[in-house]
């Protein structure tokens, strides 16, 4: 019969008190080290790029990206809409030849998907005193505009719904596209720096 002696040994908590204190080490975080408030979905899943000035001065927008490609397209916090007083009262989304909002897209392959240049018009939004075009940004498949919008423009107001519930549109690039387009926006650092937002 073998020895398990030492095995016994290092199961018995008295014994081997290095690796126990180094198990907990790295399964019990330091609370000290922690952030304040946990990262949001947008933090966690997305990289977060923006569009400052876009094709007119202070028409500053957001890009969000997933790791699979998809675009998430909205205001930034710094857009003239949202600097104006009252900020948004109403999102049109009937622009150019047809209704964004009546776009629906089905199945797998996204069939119906229309397909846009990074200039195109996705909307209108309007305050009490102008109204602005909000653009594509990005070069590819219009997917879903955010038709909750219609009926609830001031989810663009609040800076703590603007980048979950206030997205105007998702839209799939293809690759080159997207690395085209890449080179033009900036990183959130960038943007914070440039815009001197927090």
């Amino acid at each position: 019969m073998e020895d398990h002696s030492d095995a016994v040994e290092s199961n018995n908590p008295g014994g081997g008190g290095g690796e126990e204190e180094e198990l907990q080490r790295l399964l019990v975080p330091d609370v000290h080290s922690l952030p304040l408030f946990p990262p949001s979905a947008v933090q966690s899943n997305f990289v977060s790029y923006f569009a400052p000035d876009f094709m007119k001065p202070g028409h500053d927008q957001y890009v969000y990206r997933h790791a699979n490609g998809l675009c998430v397209i909205g205001l930034a916090p710094s857009h003239v809409a949202l600097t104006e007083k009252g900020g948004v009262t109403a999102v049109d989304f009937n622009v150019g030849k047809t209704d964004r909002s009546g776009i629906k897209v089905t199945g797998k392959r996204k069939k119906n998907a229309q397909h846009f240049e990074s200039n195109s018009a996705l909307c209108k939004v309007c305050t009490n005193d102008a109204s602005y075009i909000v653009r594509c940004c990005v070069k590819g498949s219009l997917l879903e505009v955010n038709d909750r919008l219609i009926k609830q423009p001031g989810l663009l107001n609040s800076s703590l719904q603007a980048d979950r519930e206030g997205y105007i549109a998702i839209i799939m690039p293809k690759p080159a596209d997207w690395l085209k387009v890449k080179a033009s926006l900036i990183d959130i650092e960038e943007y914070k720096k440039l815009k001197e937002v927090c």
